[in-house]
């Protein structure tokens, strides 16, 4: 029997939207964490959920007894705490992790979880287990952050445990614990390349109020460019993928690293298509595009959210539409498409902050925009701004932080009609040269959006 049982709880078959999507990424954070107890000495099982069902999890869980750990995620919680409860019928140990569990600690504590693992989990989990099979799970009170129910039935908080600060002392993730060829087959399916995700740092520094930090705090850590070029070569030798997916929260934030970075790949002819996420304020030098077009970056990803800088302000975001204006032309003209995410309905927000959204979508002409209602977070202070008037509808334990309503805030149809107005406006101004008629057609739907979202102005949520 394994030290530890690894799990995640996303069941793809239980996801239609992204069924739809089907763009699916293996659970990197499991595979660290697989490959750094692996390291210090511990017998690690992974079981992949994601081309998995419930169903044959609890037969697996059914077969022995032990630790197991589950991550957590803002959309996992009613899977997760399926598998606590059924985890807990057999007889195993329950670890939650990730920032699900970090943010709502008593609650997956009274619903059947043993411990509560707090920020990043390789070091605490090594000392975890072992005080777990000497002391049992009520008396870790020597161990940094984690969270448990005492002796009196009382949950205790141990304090924080410092970050690691050496990310090129972390073993590459555990990759051979699980069938990467199911994720390689679904992606060359549905969009004809194999993608495959790592990350060359962890934590972002910036302090979005609606951004959560439970895992890794506002830190920013940097793998080595050379640890980093290492991995990549390893995931083309063994999986040789069409592209990659980095997956760090500013990918361009420190620009000598990233091109140091680039060097090292060209040194080694590593030149893999990818995509990223960075903001448009690492991206305002010319040189930086050059590099990321240099090492195969075909689409970057920026956190717009709003044409209102006095949104943008609101939200403490550092950033100006000026900049997000000059990153996706700059990414244009190095021939790097540009993905767009943007946010209705953030504290304060008017009809004419959302025509700045529009007007500025329309300017900047990103390839892809995708919009979303902000929703508080647990531990944000977006979600301590608006607390006295926040209010859950459903049960907690089948919703998400995505399920919270603000009292006084514009209804879900008024948002809907917002995107309306978005999509037809964009398409509109795409069209009036290629397709007049076209145009006009979507710029009659548009203003039909407009006209519907100002009816719809008087319903907020209560």
């Amino acid at each position: 029997m394994a030290d530890i049982l690894l799990t995640h709880g996303y069941f793809l078959a239980e996801d239609e939207k992204e069924q739809q999507i089907m763009k699916p990424y293996p659970p990197l954070g499991l595979l660290y964490l697989s490959a750094y107890l692996g390291q210090a000495g511990f017998s690690v099982e992974v079981f992949d959920s994601t081309f998995s069902t419930r169903e044959a999890l609890f037969e697996r869980l059914g077969s022995e007894r032990g630790v197991l750990g589950i991550y957590t995620n803002l959309m996992t919680r009613g899977p997760v705490i399926a598998l606590t409860k059924k985890a807990k019928e057999l007889g195993w140990t329950v670890i939650l992790g990730g920032p699900e569990s970090a943010n709502y600690p008593a609650e997956y504590l009274a619903e059947g979880a043993d411990v509560i693992v707090i920020g990043e989990g390789e070091e605490t989990l090594r000392e975890l287990l072992p005080a777990l099979a000497k002391s049992g799970p009520n008396r870790l009170h020597a161990v940094c952050g984690v969270a448990f129910r005492g002796e009196s039935g009382r949950v205790v908080t141990t304090p924080e445990r410092s970050r690691l600060p050496d990310l090129d002392s972390l073993p590459f993730p555990d990759r051979e614990a699980i069938d990467h060829t199911l994720y390689l087959d679904a992606w060359r399916k549905h969009h004809g390349a194999g993608s495959i995700n790592l990350i060359t740092a962890r934590g972002c520094p910036y302090k979005c109020t609606w951004c959560s930090h439970a895992v890794f705090g506002f830190t920013h850590r940097r793998r080595s460019p050379r640890n980093a070029a290492d991995e990549v070569e390893a995931i083309r030798s063994r999986y040789n993928p069409e592209q990659l997916w980095y997956a760090d929260d500013v990918f361009t934030m420190s620009h000598s690293w990233l091109f140091a970075f680039n060097e090292e790949l060209k040194r080694r002819n590593l030149k893999i298509p990818f995509e990223t996420i960075s903001r448009a304020d690492r991206m305002m030098k010319d040189e930086v595009l050059g590099a990321l077009a240099e090492m195969g970056c075909y689409r970057i990803w920026i956190g717009s959210e709003s044409g209102s800088q006095r949104i943008l302000d609101a939200m403490k975001r550092g950033v100006t539409t000026d900049e997000v204006d000059y990153a996706v032309k700059a990414a244009r003209r190095h021939g790097i498409q540009t993905g767009m995410f943007l946010m209705w309905g953030y504290e304060g927000e008017t009809v004419e902050d959302i025509e700045a959204t529009i007007e500025h979508v329309k300017r900047t002409n990103p390839d892809i925009f995708f919009t979303t209602v902000a929703y508080p977070i647990k531990n944000t202070a977006y979600f301590d701004e608006v607390a006295g008037r926040v209010v859950l509808e459903r049960d907690w334990l089948s919703s998400s932080d995505r399920d919270y309503k603000v009292q006084g805030r514009r209804s879900r149809a008024y948002y809907r009609e917002a995107d309306q107005w978005l999509k037809n406006s964009v398409a509109a101004h795409r069209l009036s040269e290629s397709d007049p008629a076209a145009a006009r057609e979507k710029l009659a739907l548009a203003q039909a959006a407009r006209m519907a979202l100002l009816a719809l102005a008087h319903e907020v949520e209560a």
